[in-house]
């Protein structure tokens, strides 16, 4: 038996919201840290702070891994690049369909009531890479995956996987 082996690693796009945050919790933490020599609750704001923007930092600096082996697709994320932890892990078998976004193999699936999961990128680039997999009819999956794992998934399942 011939098991193939293919990881890929996409950096998802942080929000605004999220650069914002980030931004004002450093600047706080700076200026609790200096009003620290004036008064002594202020090193209470400064921990605080520091410790939001942490946690902001961790939890919006993600990127997603997606590794194929042996007609299994696994999902980890990767938080801050410091903390992993698998998302999701889908059988090719029970794969409906993967095909990319703006296909027209997915007119057949528009008004399906499913729950969607994004492990993209999370933006629209020109051209738009990104593939929707409908898996077991119940999740609608949104990925960014290279050629080579889109190549490798299509030899396992060639009328499920589409590159239209």
């Amino acid at each position: 038996m011939s098991d193939t082996y293919v990881e890929c690693l996409i950096k998802a796009k942080q929000s605004m919201l999220a650069k914002f945050f980030k931004i004002l919790l450093i600047m706080l933490t700076v200026v609790f840290g200096l009003a620290m020599f004036l008064f002594m609750p202020a090193m209470l704001l400064a921990l605080a702070c520091g410790l939001g923007a942490y946690f902001v930092n961790l939890y919006t600096d993600l990127e997603y891994e997606y590794l194929y082996l042996d007609k299994e697709l696994t999902v980890d994320k990767v938080m801050a690049k410091a903390k992993r932890k698998r998302v999701a892990t889908y059988s090719i078998d029970r794969l409906e369909i993967l095909a990319p976004i703006k296909s027209y193999h997915l007119d057949n699936y528009k008004n399906r009531n499913v729950k969607v999961k994004d492990y993209s990128i999370g933006e629209e680039l020109q051209p738009d890479l990104r593939y929707v997999m409908y898996y077991e009819g119940g999740e609608k999956v949104l990925l960014s995956p290279s050629p080579e794992l889109v190549k490798v998934i299509k030899t396992v399942a060639p009328r499920k996987v589409f590159t239209d």
